[in-house]
């Protein structure tokens, strides 16, 4: 499933928000930062990432259902580590039909993460 037509309401949800700083993977805004894994190599990216005025960074991915969810809770635990230690937090942006199966993930492999509806 393509993720640019619900990267528009993802844009929109974060510019609701305070933030200081916002970066997306849509139209003119720069590229969040990109983590590469030591152990497969792999570039690991949110969708958005944004800096609240507090300082406090936050990483946002628009999740939708996948035929491989391992690679989906790797991502997902990477931005949530990264997002904690910067005092932020790790938001899940879900469209209709994909929350049930976001948010079971989410409980089972014990990610810390914000799971809302776009």
């Amino acid at each position: 499933m393509n993720k640019d037509k619900y990267l528009e309401k993802a844009i929109v949800w974060v510019e609701k928000k305070s933030t200081a700083s916002l970066r997306a993977i849509h139209g003119e805004y720069e590229d969040p930062k990109v983590f590469t894994s030591k152990a497969t190599n792999e570039a690991i990216q949110a969708d958005l990432s944004f800096t609240t005025h507090g300082g406090a960074k936050h990483y946002t991915d628009v999740a939708l259902k996948d035929e491989n969810p391992k690679k989906l809770v790797v991502k997902w635990k990477v931005l949530s580590f990264m997002a904690s230690m910067k005092r932020g937090k790790l938001h899940l942006l879900t469209p209709k039909g994909h929350k049930a199966f976001t948010q079971k993930l989410v409980d089972l492999h014990n990610i810390n993460a914000i799971v809302h509806s776009i």
